[in-house]
């Protein structure tokens, strides 16, 4: 950022995203968005030519389970309990228009 952080710049980022802001409320962003801006700046400063791109920090690979088929549940054990049921399959109200 090449001008240190004000309150009128941060009243003008404020009402650019339209959020009112009362007078402490802009006095508090203000501090700390300082003190984002200064960790940032720390952040830039560092030496990363020696440190390999990634993707994401933890050598994950793949880390789903095994599809096993287990227990399941019987057609006509669900249908019994459906309030409406046609040649097997559960039968709910037409949504986009007439069913003809």
């Amino acid at each position: 950022m090449n001008q240190p952080l004000s309150q009128d710049v941060v009243a003008h980022i404020a009402s650019l995203a339209r959020i009112d802001l009362s007078q402490d409320e802009i006095s508090h962003f203000t501090e700390h968005l300082k003190k984002i801006l200064d960790h940032v700046s720390q952040l830039e400063g560092l030496d990363l030519d020696s440190v390999e791109a990634m993707s994401h920090p933890y050598p994950l690979s793949n880390v789903l389970r095994d599809d096993v088929v287990g227990p399941t549940v019987e057609p006509q054990e669900v249908l019994v309990q459906a309030p409406d049921v046609a040649d097997g399959q559960f039968r709910v109200p037409p949504i986009l228009g007439d069913p003809s």
